[in-house]
Parts: structure tokens; C-alpha cells; sequence
């Protein structure tokens, strides 16, 4: 028990431990019950279920608590609970409670309503209900079971041969017990003989004389390192169809086993993270090669129009950009992604200076803009002799519409102002005036 886990367990307490009333400790492999009667005085509710506790200690300054669950653990003994003055529900359901005359230390909590013991070896003596009933009288349920009134009286009845019974039946099973501890130890001491002999062998296989001869045993070391795994299999394999008795040395010895393993498995994968290569590249002659270590789609595309190359790489949607390092060369592109490479080569010389890069808005894709090195001036007269052809196209059309063709063509920069002397001038030189004022002139023409 770490103070780093209680404080990670006291979330709904805004990771104050001081005053917290109730934490949950499940499942967190502890081996020693300490320091919460120090940190957590005011703890009214302790969950303690599916642990490695051998023993009930380093609680008994807990004088507000009310329920403890201690079951799925290693406890031999109802011991070390005096001092829980309010406790009123203990579970102790699937141990390895063999004393069950230690069900006595409880008469001190005169609050305890419930208990359970269900899945203890205890629970399998002959008289064991009538027993803890007549012991312990402020108990209500028992193995979730209520404890009727005549129940009791008949237990106390009998209690002094249920007594005798319990006594003989716990005798018993502690000589069992010390059989299994030997037996365990006895196992325990072949593990590590066997491991230190692997270990052994292991060093004398890598003495420095070997170590002479591995460069030209290349596919030999292959075939002992399949041979190592396969001897590994047939290790596990072997050790969970082994039978063995559910103890606890049994449960400790499994769980030391599973753990021994998981490290194992973390330092080989740790060692290829090490031994990893790294990504080739640039080849030793000097050619840059097509990478794509991130595995993300992507497309090029030759924007002739604008003389430019654009490359839109599918990174992440929530990809931090700091994670991103473009690098634009004048024959490639390279782009750290989370320290992966992706390198792309491309089809003409760009201008590294003049290239930029951005995240799009919408999807998170990295769109990098690389001008081309060579400029192309023809592609640039025909956009614009296209744009004038469409622009007297247009003008055409127009003209064609109003049928004003002069008007259209006069420079309006030249006329900002109507010039009303013109005007009058074109009307005197168009316009003669009605003709039934002007016949002599008519006929003077005629002659």
C-alpha cells in the first residue's frame, strides 16, 4: 500500500486522504495490510477483495469503520479487529481460515451484524454454524443467512460438544497445514535450483570462447533460439497442468510466476525496441529512397497552372502539429511523423526557399506547396492570350446585343464630362430643320 495508489483511488475525494470515508483497493496484488490506520482514520468503508494479504493487521485505530472486505485473500486467522468499535459487516468469504476458534477476538465488536465465511476450509468442520452462532451472540446473518432465535438456543445447548468437535477438527487441519508449507518450500527451493541451472548453462554458452564462434554459426543460433522458445512453452505448459493444492504458497507462488513473466516479456520487447535498425533512407551510393514508415495515404499532385507541386499527406485528424518536421529538399520530401519517416521523391527539381507547408481546417491532412525550380513563361502567355480571346468574345456579344459598336469603342477615360457644344453642333449638321421651311434652298440645289 503507496501513498501514490491511495491518493490515485481517492478521486472522488479530490485525492484527499485525510478525511476519506470510504476507498476501494481491489485487485492491486498487495502483500502487507499498512499505513491506511495512519493516513485514512475517518475510513468507514475498506474494499480489500482479490489481494495477496496474508494477515489482518494495522487496522485496529480505525474506530469509525463499518465494513471491511477482505475476501480473496491469504487470511489464516480472525485476528486484529478490537479496536474497530463500529465495525458491523466483515467479509472474509474464500480465504484460508482454518482456526475457527479465532472467531473469538470478534465478541469485542458489539456492532457486528454480519459475517462471512463462505469458501473457508473452517466452513467444512463438522458443527461449524452452531459454533460461530453460540460464540459470537450479536451476529444477525451468517453466510447471508439470518440467525433465528431458536438456532441460537440450541447452539448454546450443545456448545460444549460442538466446542470439543471444532477443537479436534482444527488440530487436524493445522497438521495438514504444516505438511503443505513444507511441501511448498520443498518446491519452491527445485524452482530455484532449476533456475540457477539454466542460468548456468546460459553463461557457459556465452563465454568468450563461443563468442569467437557466432559470426560463423549464424542459422545455428537461429535454431537454438527456436529451441529456447519451444522449451519455454513446454515450461508454462508444464506448470499450469501441474496439480497442485489451493494454499496460499499456491496462490503466492502462481501470481510471482505470472509477474516473473510479464517482466520478462517487457524486457525482451524493451531490447528489440533497443535493437531495433534504423529506416534506410539513403542508400550508400546516394539515392533517396520511397519510405512510408507511418503507413498514411497519401497524393501528388503537378499543379501546371501555378508551376507548383503539391503533396497532401493524410496525417492524424488530432495529431499535435509540433509532432510534425517537414523537410523539403530540391529532389525529395521528408516528413517526421512521431519521429516515423515518411520520404517521397519527386518528379521535377522544387525550390526548397519558396516552399510551404499547412494543416488543412477541415480534415487535419498536411498539404505541403513546392514551386517548381524551372519556370515555364509559355504556359503563362497562353493563360493570359486565352483570358483576352474570351474577354473580346465576350465584348462581342455584348456589342452585338446593344448595336452601338462606337460607343463601345471610345475611351470613356478621355469623356468624363458630356461635352453639350459638340451636341449642339452634330444636331446642326444632321438635322436641317423642318423642310417646309427651306424649299428655296432646295431648289437652288437643283440648279
Amino acid at each position: 500500500v503507496t501513498e501514490d495508489l491511495v491518493r490515485r483511488r481517492a478521486e472522488h475525494n479530490n485525492c484527499e486522504i485525510f478525511s476519506l470515508e470510504e476507498i476501494s483497493l481491489h485487485q492491486q496484488e498487495i502483500e502487507k495490510l499498512e499505513h491506511l490506520d495512519k493516513w485514512c482514520r475517518d475510513l468507514k468503508i475498506l474494499y480489500l477483495q482479490n489481494n495477496l494479504i496474508p494477515k489482518i493487521e494495522n487496522v485496529g485505530r480505525l474506530k469509525k469503520l463499518e465494513y471491511l472486505n477482505v475476501a480473496l485473500n491469504n487470511i489464516e486467522r480472525i485476528e486484529n479487529l478490537e479496536g474497530c468499535e463500529e465495525l458491523k459487516k466483515l467479509d472474509l468469504t474464500a480465504n484460508f481460515i482454518g482456526e475457527l476458534s479465532s472467531i473469538a477476538s470478534l465478541k469485542c465488536n458489539i456492532h457486528l451484524k454480519e459475517l462471512f465465511l463462505v469458501g473457508n476450509p473452517c466452513t467444512e468442520f463438522e458443527g461449524y454454524r452452531q459454533f460461530v452462532v453460540a460464540t459470537l451472540h450479536q451476529l444477525k446473518y451468517l453466510d447471508s443467512k439470518e440467525i433465528e432465535r431458536s438456532e441460537r438456543i440450541k447452539a448454546l445447548q450443545n456448545y460444549p460438544e460442538v466446542k470439543w468437535k471444532i477443537r479436534e477438527q482444527e488440530q487436524a487441519y493445522l497438521l495438514k497445514r504444516a505438511r503443505e508449507k513444507e511441501e511448498a518450500q520443498r518446491r519452491m527451493q527445485e524452482r530455484k535450483d532449476k533456475k540457477q541451472e539454466q542460468m548456468d548453462s546460459k553463461l557457459g554458452f556465452d563465454s568468450p570462447d563461443s563468442a569467437q564462434e557466432k559470426p560463423n554459426q549464424a542459422e545455428g543460433d537461429g535454431e537454438q533460439e527456436r529451441c529456447r522458445i519451444a522449451e519455454n512453452d513446454e515450461e508454462v505448459r508444464r506448470f499450469w497442468e501441474e496439480p497442485t493444492p489451493y494454499t496460499p504458497e499456491s496462490r503466492l507462488e502462481t501470481h510471482r510466476y505470472i509477474e516473473e513473466k510479464r517482466r520478462a516479456k517487457d524486457n525482451i520487447r524493451e531490447s528489440k525496441k533497443r535493437e531495433k535498425p534504423p529506416w534506410t533512407l539513403v542508400t550508400a551510393e546516394g539515392k533517396v529512397l520511397n519510405v512510408n514508415v507511418p503507413k498514411l495515404h497519401f497524393s501528388l499532385k503537378d499543379d501546371e497552372e501555378n508551376n507548383q507541386i503539391i503533396l497532401d499527406l493524410a496525417v492524424y485528424r488530432h495529431l499535435d502539429t509540433s509532432l510534425l518536421d517537414v523537410d523539403v529538399q530540391p529532389t525529395y520530401i521528408r516528413v517526421l511523423v512521431k519521429g516515423k519517416p515518411f520520404q517521397l521523391v519527386l518528379p521535377e527539381e522544387v525550390k526548397p526557399d519558396s516552399s510551404f507547408a499547412k494543416r488543412s481546417q477541415t480534415t487535419g491532412h498536411l498539404v505541403v506547396t513546392m514551386p517548381k525550380a524551372k519556370e515555364i513563361i509559355l504556359a503563362k502567355q497562353k493563360v493570359s492570350a486565352s483570358i483576352k480571346h474570351s474577354d473580346c468574345n465576350t465584348q462581342q456579344k455584348t456589342t452585338r446585343r446593344s448595336g452601338q459598336v462606337e460607343r463601345l469603342e471610345v475611351d470613356p477615360s478621355k469623356y468624363s464630362f458630356p461635352d453639350v457644344t459638340k451636341i449642339i453642333q452634330e444636331r446642326e449638321r444632321t438635322g436641317q430643320g423642318p423642310i417646309k421651311l427651306q424649299p428655296q434652298k432646295v431648289t437652288e440645289v437643283k440648279k
